[in-house]
């Protein structure tokens, strides 16, 4: 399986795109603005969205991709999302003012996307892939995603705060890689605590939820662009006082990086 960052940023700027990863060639992880990196015949293979909430930085791309590509496809966009995201979509954005309704466009029987209801704890078979929705603590419904294609897991938090319920499903999971949000630095983690985002003084306590020994890659996403660098020396310097020096191997996730899992 593999895994290409389209974008990782809390924010844009330039440089900076917004959450979108790309599994394969036919699956997208959220439709941030990394998406229009894609050229035209990349966006026509993929055949499934899978979207963790409603929020314009996880979504921006998804009505442009559909209106750029739907004419050359044959079958339609699958996007798969909580109830309450599709209603968002449905209210707020492929609403015939925002944007058109492409879920009844060019017809109701044949459009140019579906839109799935998955719940937390849902597992959703694309080919060989199998992709689970995680539990998640945001200001709207959402969820993040464990990715498999048979052997260890790709896991994404998706926007979250202290997520108890998240931590207790994927013990039992083979993790190869965890992406976890941290959006604000410490001198901005009450408004962290109250946008239900990460700072670097709530990540240590969740990552005091991974077994030491399980050694899981854990990749920072979602870190605002002007607060990267300040972020990413905040984590550096509570893992290195931790109690386990070196028990986590942290590091930033970057936009064009590409895994093999």
């Amino acid at each position: 399986m593999k895994l290409r960052v389209l974008g990782c940023s809390g924010a844009i700027a330039k440089d900076c795109r917004t959450t979108s990863f790309l599994v394969d060639t036919d699956v997208l992880i959220d439709a941030g603005t990394g998406v229009g990196d894609l050229t035209l015949e990349e966006m026509r293979g993929i055949d499934h969205v899978f979207l963790t909430h409603s929020h314009l930085d996880h979504i921006a791309a998804l009505p442009l991709m559909v209106d750029a590509i739907a004419g050359q496809r044959t079958a339609p966009i699958h996007v798969y999302a909580l109830a309450g995201t599709l209603q968002a979509l449905r209210t707020h954005v492929f609403n015939n003012v925002i944007w058109p309704d492409f879920s009844r466009i060019p017809s109701a029987a044949a459009p140019f996307i579906r839109f799935h209801e998955i719940d937390v704890g849902t597992v959703v078979q694309v080919g060989s892939k199998s992709i689970e929705a995680l539990p998640a603590v945001h200001t709207v419904p959402a969820c993040g995603y464990a990715v498999s294609a048979g052997g260890p897991y790709w896991v994404f938090t998706g926007d979250t705060e202290r997520n108890p319920a998240f931590w207790r499903r994927i013990q039992a999971l083979d993790v190869a890689m965890l992406v976890i949000e941290t959006a604000f630095s410490n001198r901005e983690q009450d408004l962290a605590r109250r946008s239900l985002h990460l700072s670097p003084a709530t990540l240590a306590g969740e990552l005091a939820c991974l077994d030491p020994q399980r050694q899981v890659p854990v990749y920072i996403t979602h870190t605002k662009p002007s607060e990267t660098v300040l972020i990413m020396a905040e984590i550096e310097q509570f893992d290195r006082s931790a109690s386990q020096p070196g028990a986590h191997d942290i590091r930033w996730l970057e936009a064009g990086q590409e895994f093999e899992i």
